[in-house]
């Protein structure tokens, strides 16, 4: 990967972008369980259940033994404040083949979460939105992640160019977003999309304009943050 040069460039934002990788990694539990039990085998353990950008989270730990409905867990005292639906959560199991319940006492389907990589499954309550159920590791990998993101950046082409300077904040913007801002004299290109929101997803980070357009950034092997779909001319994000 030779299209950035200078050690400055390679070196900015190195461990951030392994931190953000690391959300991929350290999740444990395989991505298409051959059954049910290895599934069930496979969730043991302790999980953070949370709003699909952890502005809200609760740490629920399930283990393996039986109860009156279910299998037992238990939810960390806070759970009930930052997610009030948890209050009925009293045991889990698994559905199917591949579905992780939340139920209630009666064994009713409190939520329902599926795997979509390994170690992250969701799970849609209506009315309220999608929730994310992951390996606790991997959370708190993405809290540390999403932290080394708060600061300055440039935005530079493949050449080393830089095009726009924008600056990441941690001010809440709804719907688990962040605010961004763009510096003076930006690329008429990065100026028209004017982007003014960002939030981490799954190992990309996303910047996002008032016009509901999102541009999608994945770290690469120079532990930059490269505009995918790739391009012949990339647009790069590089810690100033």
């Amino acid at each position: 990967m030779g299209w950035l040069s200078g050690s400055g460039l390679l070196g900015r934002g190195r461990g951030m972008a392994l931190a953000a990788v690391a959300v991929l990694l350290v999740a444990g539990s395989p991505a298409h369980p051959q059954d049910a039990t290895t599934l069930k085998k496979d969730m043991i353990g302790q999980w953070e259940l949370s709003t699909t950008e952890r502005s809200k989270t609760c740490v629920v730990t399930l283990k393996p033994d039986a109860s009156p409905q279910g299998l037992r867990l238990e939810l960390e005292p806070a759970c009930a404040a930052a997610l009030p639906f948890t209050k009925d959560i009293k045991s889990w199991n698994i559905a199917g083949l591949d579905i992780v319940r939340l139920q209630d006492g009666t064994g009713q389907a409190v939520i329902d979460f599926t795997e979509v990589e390994s170690g992250i499954f969701e799970g849609l309550r209506t009315g309220e939105g999608v929730y994310i159920l992951q390996n606790l590791a991997a959370a708190r990998s993405l809290a540390k992640s999403m932290d080394q993101m708060i600061g300055d950046w440039s935005m530079v082409r493949g050449n080393g160019q830089t095009v726009c300077g924008l600056t990441l904040t941690n001010n809440e913007a709804g719907q688990d977003n962040f605010q961004v801002f763009l510096k003076p004299k930006c690329d008429p290109a990065v100026a028209a999309f004017a982007p003014t929101q960002w939030r981490l997803d799954r190992g990309q980070m996303l910047l996002m304009n008032a016009r509901g357009e999102t541009w999608q950034f994945e770290a690469d092997d120079n532990a930059q943050w490269r505009r995918i779909p790739d391009t012949a001319d990339p647009l790069i994000l590089v810690r100033q």
